[in-house]
């Protein structure tokens, strides 16, 4: 197999395809702490893009609550288990993964470690839905109850490498100049190989039409200057949708970049796996167990909960302001700044601003007895 660069597990691994990137790679960030789990971006995303027959259980985005949930059933467990032990250590300030990636760890004449799904995995899409971790037990002692759960927001992480593209026998399988991972479904035959490889579980199986269909990060819309439904309809307001650079080329001023490379404060699902996912989260920071954090988004994650922290303390209006022109506007915006007067701003890639959000939010006390217009003012109805 060809060797490619993988930087976010610091090393070089075994891909079936020679590693050329295309000309700009779409990404997104999502911040975990913000997600109230409503599910708008599921229900957008459904009656937009697969409300048809042999659609009926897909969930091209899905929300599910960590860290019992899963769709389908135990995805995450499953592959991590069957994938062995995942080590890092740290080289030159790097994160370096020593274990192995699902194409290193996949058996002969497999491209890729994979599972095919069984039909009732599909048939709990709300499993585990706000259940929340058990107390810590540690011999007589016990610790104090701080029972916790977050929100996890999944679409097709679009990857650099992706398992997908790698396994399909018939090439139908694509990945655009601008990053974007489509399913030619005039050349799919439903050999599912994609839906087995996938270690995320993002690419599903019409049994009407017998193709493959997958997240198509709403190209149509992109391509006009919008983001995606699901981000256009998010209530948090956690999304952002832009184009991230390498580590080494990293623009302060692009938001993907300044969050995922400048500030690390977001980091990949499930890094050990080795796609180099383009889907990028701010960790949650009120987790009881780090453990978990670094399963699911690598030490990375770890270090990416600590930087945030430390933002917020700090008061980084920078990372703040980025973080709240999240999905402020549906066009995709290129480039941000922060004010000293307290403003975000949004600039398209032609310089045009795109939005301004306030840093903080102005508050109005109004008067019990407005004088000028001779009346008074209740709180209640």
């Amino acid at each position: 197999m060809p060797k490619v660069y993988n930087w976010q597990i610091g090393r070089e691994m075994e891909y079936p395809y020679a590693g050329v990137r295309p000309k700009r790679q779409a990404a997104a960030v999502f911040d975990l702490n913000k997600c109230i789990g409503c599910q708008t971006c599921t229900v957008a995303c459904k009656t937009t893009w697969t409300s048809g027959r042999g659609q009926e259980y897909m969930l091209w985005n899905n929300v599910e609550d960590k860290p019992w949930g899963s769709y389908p059933l135990g995805w995450d467990v499953k592959i991590l288990s069957m994938l062995g032990p995942q080590r890092w250590r740290k080289e030159g300030g790097m994160w370096v993964y020593l274990g192995k990636t699902i194409f290193e760890a996949a058996s002969p004449g497999e491209v890729a470690l994979g599972y095919l799904p069984e039909g009732a995995d599909y048939a709990y899409p709300g499993v585990g839905e706000d259940e929340a971790s058990a107390p810590i037990r540690t011999g007589y002692l016990r610790a104090p109850f701080e029972p916790w759960l977050f929100y996890l927001p999944r679409i097709c992480n679009h990857c650099t490498f992706p398992a997908c593209l790698a396994a399909c026998p018939r090439r139908a399988i694509y990945k655009r100049e601008d990053g974007i991972v489509l399913v030619d479904q005039a050349r799919c035959r439903g050999y599912r190989e994609c839906v087995k490889t996938c270690p995320y579980k993002k690419v599903f199986y019409n049994p009407v039409t017998r193709i493959s269909e997958k997240c198509i990060f709403c190209y149509p819309a992109i391509e006009k200057g919008y983001i995606p439904r699901c981000f256009r309809n998010c209530i948090g307001k956690i999304r952002i949708f832009g184009y991230i650079s390498l580590p080494e080329n990293a623009n302060p001023e692009n938001p993907i970049d300044f969050l995922v490379h400048i500030k690390k404060v977001a980091a990949p699902l499930l890094p050990q796996l080795g796609l180099e996912p383009n889907v990028y989260y701010v960790p949650p920071i009120r987790v009881g167990n780090m453990d978990f954090i670094r399963m699911m988004f690598g030490p990375m994650g770890v270090e990416a909960v600590e930087n945030y922290r430390r933002a917020l303390e700090k008061q980084d209006l920078e990372v703040i302001g980025a973080l709240i022109l999240a999905n402020s506007t549906d066009r995709v915006y290129a480039r941000f700044k922060v004010t000293r007067d307290g403003w975000a701003i949004a600039y398209d890639e032609r310089g045009s601003e795109v939005v301004r959000v306030p840093i903080t939010e102005p508050v109005t006390i109004r008067p019990y007895y407005d004088e000028k217009l001779g009346v008074y003012r209740r709180n209640d109805v």
